[in-house]
């Protein structure tokens, strides 16, 4: 062997360099291609977090229509415009109505005219009526002395009779005129009240949302009012309409804080609380979701009808508790690094509710992290409470990044599957 080195010094110096460089490979383990991620164990809050969408809607508003058709002649107001009660918005041609008004006031001056000449075709027959009763009397006492025959008391008898007669027509044509005076006048009152009508006025103070008018639009108000204006009365404080679905909604209740951010203000965070849980379901493509009514207090008028909420209502909160990142109760390390004893971690059961899982803490190895079992408390969407199981400042594995890519890192699922 040795003569044959010395007779072959580059080949032997070849095989040398390539026996070290399998015993090195042999000796000296491979550096790994992924690393294990870890974030401490640390005191803080938990909240348990229901997340919604819905659309912000004024407190109460009111849609403004016209009883009467017509021609709209001037539009006051504008969008976003502040109104009292009592503000005249539009107003409608007022021409044919007061038409109507004049002719509905000369019935009544024609009705009362009708009533001056029967109550005085009264005067007139209560008058012949006395005379006639007079000469009645007059001829019924002659008669009885003889003086005047039986056609005379029958004469007398008659015109007596006819001049009551016509007292009683007359009365009853003044009666007829009382009627017919209140026809006309509830006929003008009607058309005072169409011609008021032409005013298109704010039932009550607040601001203009939405204008549906513009001057020389027809209005035609046949079937049902047309609406031409919409009044938001109060928007220092409004509403958020959220569709929260099926699975979520055991966990809302009243009262409860709720946060929201809008898209107009994407650095701001809103806050509200539930108002009201409307139980009559609402099914969209085979999902079932509840109306909750959130109270918004928008004193600074920022909100606006109309705006689309990112809603979170906090169903849980716990304060100055031991949490962990929500993705480590899900994190498993690659099955090389794991004991052969390990089993499926678990998150079975209702949220909030105390059960035991596994998480994974960092040792000195970091490639041979530590099973713990530890017991949970409120499921949170950031951090999980946990009630024990491991200490404050330890360190618990969430993920793992692969080193073979500078910007590709592998999640606990997909680890999980190697």
């Amino acid at each position: 062997m040795l003569i044959w080195v010395r007779r072959h010094p580059v080949i032997s110096g070849l095989l040398a360099v390539l026996l070290i460089a399998i015993l090195y490979k042999v000796i000296v383990p491979s550096a790994a291609d992924y690393e294990y991620i870890a974030e401490p164990v640390t005191r803080g809050e938990v909240s348990r977090i229901v997340s919604a969408s819905g659309k912000l809607r004024a407190l109460n508003t009111i849609n403004v229509g016209s009883e009467i058709s017509g021609q709209v002649t001037d539009v006051y107001v504008d969008f976003n415009s502040p109104v009292t009660a009592g503000q005249v918005l539009a107003r409608i041609d007022p021409t044919r109505i007061e038409a109507t008004v004049t002719q509905a006031r000369a019935q009544v001056d024609l009705a009362r005219a009708t009533l001056a000449q029967a109550e005085a075709s009264i005067i007139r027959a209560e008058t012949d009526y006395a005379v006639q009763f007079r000469d009645y009397e007059r001829q019924r006492q002659l008669a009885e002395k003889g003086f005047v025959s039986k056609a005379g008391i029958d004469q007398a008898q008659n015109a007596l009779a006819s001049a009551k007669a016509s007292l009683s027509t007359a009365k009853a044509q003044a009666q007829s005129g009382r009627a017919q005076i209140a026809q006309s006048t509830a006929e003008l009152s009607s058309a005072q009240l169409d011609l008021s009508r032409t005013r298109i006025v704010a039932p009550t103070s607040g601001v203009v949302i939405n204008k549906l008018v513009e001057p020389g639009t027809t209005v035609a108000a046949s079937f049902q009012t047309p609406n031409l204006f919409e009044i938001a009365a109060d928007t220092s404080r409004m509403q958020v309409e959220a569709s929260v679905d099926e699975a979520d909604i055991g966990q809302v209740r009243v009262n409860q804080l709720v946060r929201f951010t809008v898209d107009s203000y994407p650095d701001d965070t809103f806050v509200a609380k539930v108002g009201q849980i409307r139980k009559s379901a609402t099914e969209a493509q085979n999902v079932v979701s509840y109306l909750v009514i959130l109270d918004v207090d928008n004193k600074d008028g920022k909100l606006l009808t109309g705006m689309t909420a990112n809603v979170e209502i906090v169903t849980g909160t716990k304060s100055n508790v031991l949490r962990v990142p929500t993705p480590a109760i899900r994190f498993r390390p690659r099955k090389d690094d794991r004991p052969e004893e390990d089993t499926e971690n678990s998150l079975d059961g209702k949220p909030g509710q105390k059960r035991a899982t596994a998480i994974w803490v960092a040792s000195d190895d970091p490639y041979k992290p530590v099973r713990r079992v530890v017991t949970i408390g409120l499921v949170g969407e950031d951090f999980v409470e946990i009630v024990k199981g491991v200490k404050e400042k330890e360190m618990v594995l969430i993920r793992t990044k692969n080193l073979t890519s500078e910007d590709e890192d592998e999640d606990d699922l997909a680890s999980e599957n190697e």
